[in-house]
């Protein structure tokens, strides 16, 4: 199991002195940066000036400059803009401030793990990676509550790095609900799994694949939608609270009999060949070599693959839908 720490095993008198440059004000950067200095920590921010996020960080009081700038004042670099430029603009911007002593952090390990990123042997890399979207960050943190979080040492030169990472941990409010000891390797390979295989690619493959089966049979495209689009938010609510068994307690038994027959053959035993054989090409490195090359050559499958789905009649009928429910604008 894995061993966890909460607010009583970190110390944030080990950050009183740092200097923290999260670099990035987006999703993440913009709720650990708010939660560090709410928690009485020096933060200040890198950003592209002129951009809405730049704008962001300064409205909510933030000194904001490049990533030169911020790498060379920080002593904490916390890299959070996505994993596709972080190579980039570490190696053009950050690099050569990357001073013995300093640490250099992220919120997922893509880029350490894969070598994209190669940190100087003399200072820390480390890993503090919120499970949850950055608005959960901020609003659990301002309610006295935190999100639970990962913690990862890849390289530890100083002899501080867990304390540090446990430090910075409670300083966003995630020892509050609980901090786990990982390593780079497993976040970032069970992070793309999930990913793949169930939370995106795995649950709209099988979302888009109930959708045209129950229209090719000719039923109703809104009745379709709201079979295996619509009422997934329950069944996951419910999953989310209460886990699997909670889930089935809560529907009607024709419909935990239909899952515990039907389901197994749905997602079977080549389904799940299919999984390991995406995990090998997770850990092999070929889909970061993928994934890197396309943004290189201009994305261009990508944006294809965008494109083909935003057609979808899936999307048509559940615009139309959800424009009816007043309730999801709120």
């Amino acid at each position: 199991m894995a061993k966890v720490y909460y607010d009583g095993d970190a110390n944030l008198e080990v950050l009183k002195d740092k200097m923290i440059a999260i670099v990035g004000f987006g999703n993440q950067g913009g709720a650990q940066g708010q939660n560090l200095k709410d928690s009485g920590l020096n933060v200040i921010i890198a950003e592209v000036e002129g951009t809405p996020n730049w704008k962001a960080a300064q409205e909510a009081g933030f000194e904001v400059m490049t990533a030169a700038e911020a790498a060379k004042k920080g002593d904490i670099i916390q890299i959070l803009i996505p994993d596709e430029v972080q190579g980039k603009v570490y190696k053009e911007s950050i690099k050569r401030y990357m001073k013995p002593g300093k640490t250099l952090m992220f919120s997922h390990g893509f880029n350490i793990h894969f070598k994209a990123i190669k940190a100087p042997k003399g200072v820390d890399v480390i890993m503090v990676a919120p499970k949850g979207p950055g608005f959960m960050v901020r609003e659990t943190y301002s309610q006295g509550a935190g999100v639970p979080a990962l913690i990862a040492i890849y390289q530890d030169a100083t002899g501080k790095a867990k304390e540090t990472a446990l430090a910075y941990a409670k300083g966003i409010g995630a020892a509050r609900a609980g901090v786990f000891e990982t390593t780079f390797k497993e976040e970032v390979e069970t992070d793309l799994f999930g990913e793949q295989t169930v939370l995106c690619g795995g649950c709209t493959s099988l979302v888009k694949a109930g959708f045209e089966t129950l229209v090719e049979a000719g039923y109703q495209p809104e009745m379709a939608y709201f079979e295996c689009v619509h009422e997934l938010k329950l069944i996951v609510d419910l999953i989310y609270k209460q886990g699997l068994l909670g889930m089935r307690k809560a529907i009607s038994n024709t419909a935990e009999y239909g899952d515990l027959t039907v389901g197994p053959k749905i997602v079977d035993d080549k389904t799940k060949k299919k999984m390991q054989k995406a995990l090998k090409r997770i850990q092999s490195g070929a889909f970061a070599r993928e994934w890197l090359k396309e943004n290189k050559e201009g994305c261009k499958n990508f944006n294809e693959l965008r494109a083909k789905d935003k057609n979808h009649l899936i999307e048509k009928v559940g615009a139309e839908l959800r424009g009816m429910m007043s309730w999801l604008k709120k």
